[in-house]
């Protein structure tokens, strides 16, 4: 694996890229890593499910629950009582 310095980084860039890290749940070299992954188009980068994607989504908003994926499950239609 490789390593990239990236020197005279604005503070304020730097601050988002962490914002946006912890608001998906990264911390912020996967975050990084996954920008840059999906810039060039190539790697490992790949869409996450729904439930991933809503826990990330709610990560270190003061919530505390956990949102788990089923794959595998049989889509069924919800019931309501009448």
């Amino acid at each position: 694996m490789a390593q990239l310095v990236v020197r005279n980084l604005d503070e304020t860039v730097k601050r988002r890229l962490k914002k946006r890290a912890a608001q998906r749940g990264h911390s912020l070299e996967q975050e990084v890593r996954e920008i840059l992954q999906n810039a060039v188009g190539g790697g490992k980068a790949r869409r996450a499910g729904l439930g991933t994607f809503i826990a990330r989504h709610f990560a270190g908003k003061g919530l505390d629950f956990d949102v788990s994926e089923w794959r595998g499950e049989e889509a069924r239609p919800a019931e309501f009582p009448e």
